[in-house]
């Protein structure tokens, strides 16, 4: 294993407290599938009655998990998930459908569960067959001691090259009964979500039924893990799914079984803040990352174009490296303003650090001043602002700069 690497500058100061969602239980073990002396499993449990929601990668090249995945979605049902770090499972041919098979079910025997109600997801090394044999002996032991605190373990035993576990949490009002949201996610590199994330997970007591939950997820993710950018590469095995086990019925909560019931919306506000926290901890943890960068676009035609040209901006090699320097190079949005694809006019172009304007009608603006603009890029957190001047449409997309040390990481990454 190789030595660790130290927590990202960028990682929270403290980890949120996370209290236990009733009907969720967590247990993390040690299979041996690449890391040594670490965990790298973990089994969830649910109550019967628990409710299943995901969006997958749009790689044409998905991991056998994936593919696992999509066929269960569809009953919308779930009594286990199964999440295992240091190999993908992808690009692993009929090998690694036989073994999404065996751990299914090695998690069925474990747990008692159908296989139809088990869902599973693998992140890691893409191209080497999962030896998934290595769960059968423990996850009879998992199921035995799961609890219903061991989120932030579940955490730590899904990362990968990630320096710090990732979990948010959030309570909310739904029908007059609080009921609470907990997620995990991982992921640092290979980072450009399409309709999904890396690997997270939404835990909550919420009596809601599938195809809303469905339609939330689908709707927030777009302004959530759907915005953020660390290297542009969509993963083969992004995977987002949220997880009701509907135990707040008992305090009186509501069921929800239409999208349209005006009281989801608290429940709906808190998804999207929690899984906004969980995204942009990803990008804090971005392989190598020093600084946390917001790309807002204004004045596009259209909001599709705004985001495609902010995707441009944050995802330029040369804009991510020149704020690793602490360089305002305002060159480098105007290129990447103009290589992606959109209507833009030269000269209407507004650009700015921070509160500063540096460029002003497709030329430098009069009153730059590069002490001001200097001092400000050596902020840990930095916002770039383009104004288009042409219509109405807007979005706002995150990512954080490209360093030597991200080469380094994923230059040993298989070693």
């Amino acid at each position: 294993m190789a030595p660790a690497v130290p927590v990202s500058p960028l990682a929270p100061t403290a980890m949120p407290a996370m209290p236990p969602v009733a009907g969720v239980r967590f247990a993390s073990g040690a299979a041996g599938i690449k890391y040594k002396g670490r965990t790298d499993v973990t089994l969830v449990l649910f109550d019967e009655g628990t409710a299943v929601a995901g969006v997958f990668t749009t790689s044409k090249c998905p991991s056998a998990p994936v593919d696992w995945c999509r066929a269960n979605l569809a009953a919308g049902r779930a009594r286990a998930l199964v999440v295992n770090s240091g190999n993908a499972n992808a690009f692993t041919g009929r090998k690694g459908i036989e073994a999404t098979a065996l751990t299914a079910q090695l998690a069925s025997q474990a747990t008692g569960a159908t296989q139809a109600e088990i869902f599973l997801a693998s992140t890691g090394v893409i191209g080497e067959p999962l030896p998934a044999e290595r769960f059968g002996g423990v996850l009879g032991d998992l199921a035995r001691s799961a609890e219903a605190d061991g989120v932030a373990e579940a955490a730590r035993a899904i990362m990968t090259t990630d320096t710090y576990p990732k979990v948010a949490t959030a309570t909310t009002d739904l029908g007059g009964t609080p009921v609470t949201l907990n997620g995990i996610a991982k992921g640092a590199g290979m980072i450009a979500p399409d309709m999904a994330t890396m690997l997270s997970f939404v835990f909550t007591d919420a009596p809601i039924a599938a195809p809303v939950l469905q339609a939330l997820l689908s709707r927030s993710v777009k302004t959530s893990f759907n915005a953020i950018t660390v290297d542009s590469d969509t993963s083969t095995s992004d995977t987002l799914m949220i997880f009701a086990t509907g135990a707040a019925a008992a305090r009186g909560a509501p069921t929800i079984d239409s999208v349209e019931d005006p009281r989801l919306t608290g429940f709906a506000q808190a998804l999207d803040d929690l899984l906004l926290d969980l995204a942009h901890q990803v990008v804090k943890d971005g392989e190598g990352a020093r600084k946390f960068i917001a790309v807002t676009v204004n004045g596009a035609e259209t909001n599709a174009a705004a985001k495609r040209i902010a995707l441009s901006i944050a995802n330029s090699p040369l804009v991510k490296t020149a704020v690793g320097g602490e360089d305002a190079n305002w060159g480098r949005i105007v290129m990447a303003v103009g290589k992606a694809g959109e209507r833009a006019e030269r000269d209407r172009l507004a650009i700015f650090f921070g509160d500063t304007r540096v460029a002003l009608d497709g030329e430098r603006d009069p009153a730059y001043s590069e002490a001001t603009t200097s001092a400000y890029m050596r902020n840990d957190a930095i916002a770039i602002r383009v104004e288009i001047g042409l219509g109405d449409g807007k979005a706002t997309v995150w990512t954080c700069d490209l360093t030597k040390a991200y080469v380094e990481i994923n230059g040993d990454y298989r070693s």
